[in-house]
């Protein structure tokens, strides 16, 4: 997910240090988030998405799905967006770069407040991703076959740059899963798994842990895509082999200069799935629960199926997006 610097900045609303540079260039100057953005955005958000729902499953001793495939959009993204889009200056224009759910919550969010945003896609990008993008008032392009290049061609547009993982708003915008936890399933220690791509939700649920005792947030990779992993490990954002995957929305190596592997160093553990072990994950889902999920969506669930994730409490895996088109959602559960 590298690209050149974006052209235009934003003055931050709440203090916090940027993040680090890696071999190649530092990158934008990014914050971390701070209390004041966690607030903020509690009441953006809020101010437009109910809770998704909390339901109990026969997994792992009763664990707890976040249906954020309830979403308007389909996918937890569009809390980020939101929270982005709201603190845009007025009249300023914005552009972003996505595998599509990214951007498809971008262009929800425009849509809500009559902003102005481009949205820049790659050309294989999920077709259900695309059309949902192209059925809001935002500009579409789609360029490169990569989310590299597209996020490349973004950066260079007018308009600030909005990533959809680093980003202070984005990060603090998903964090408002947690404080739906607060109240949802309020006491005793809780384990939450979520999958993890560029790193902005794993972040968000990562401050938010922070300030309530006894939970664990652990992170779920594709096999094909390690960027987060590599770059914990390394103490720095350490370009990887990058394999074709059903989770499709995980995939891409991280922007030089992400805040997001510093959050989560030290304070969440990671693990990571085969696409066998999604596919099965989607089949349990649909045939014991009758839910639908995108490969990248239901990579918590395959994790805990697989036995990969050692649960303390009660366990809350974040089903975070259902989009994919139905020739891959046949395919994936008649493939073993």
């Amino acid at each position: 997910m590298t690209g050149p610097p974006a052209r235009n900045g934003r003055a931050p609303r709440d203090g916090g240090p940027g993040g680090a540079g890696e071999p190649g260039g530092a990158g934008r100057s990014v914050r971390v988030p701070g209390p004041g953005d966690l607030e903020r955005a509690w009441a953006d958000v809020g101010a437009t998405l109910p809770p998704t729902p909390l339901v109990p499953t026969g997994l792992a001793g009763g664990a707890l799905l976040k249906l954020e495939t309830f979403q308007p959009t389909g996918s937890f993204k569009v809390r980020g967006a939101l929270a982005a889009v709201a603190a845009l200056p007025p009249g300023e224009p914005a552009v972003t770069a996505s595998a599509g759910n990214h951007g498809l919550a971008m262009a929800y969010a425009a849509s809500r407040v009559g902003a102005d945003v481009t949205v820049v896609v790659p050309a294989n990008a999920s077709r259900a991703k695309v059309d949902g993008i192209a059925a809001h008032p935002v500009r579409l392009v789609q360029h490169g076959t990569s989310y590299e290049e597209a996020e490349a061609h973004a950066m260079g547009l007018p308009g600030h740059y909005v990533s959809p993982y680093n980003d202070p708003y984005v990060i603090a915008g998903q964090a408002t899963i947690g404080r739906e936890l607060d109240v949802q399933a309020a006491d005793g220690p809780l384990t939450v798994i979520a999958p993890v791509g560029g790193g902005g939700l794993l972040a968000g649920l990562s401050l938010w842990a922070r300030g309530r005792d006894g939970v664990r947030v652990v992170g779920v990779e594709s096999a094909e895509s390690p960027a987060v992993s590599a770059a914990v490990r390394a103490g720095r954002i350490t370009e990887v082999a990058v394999g074709d995957t059903i989770a499709d929305g995980l995939t891409g190596n991280l922007e030089a200069g992400s805040v997001t592997p510093g959050l989560l160093s030290g304070h969440v553990e990671l693990t990571s799935v085969t696409d066998a072990e999604i596919r099965a994950a989607l089949r349990a889902l649909f045939t014991a629960h009758g839910l639908v999920a995108e490969g990248s969506g239901a990579c918590g669930v395959a994790a805990v199926l697989a036995g990969k994730v050692e649960i303390t409490g009660r366990a809350v895996i974040v089903l975070s997006g259902r989009n994919i088109t139905l020739a891959a959602y046949t395919a994936a559960l008649n493939r073993s």
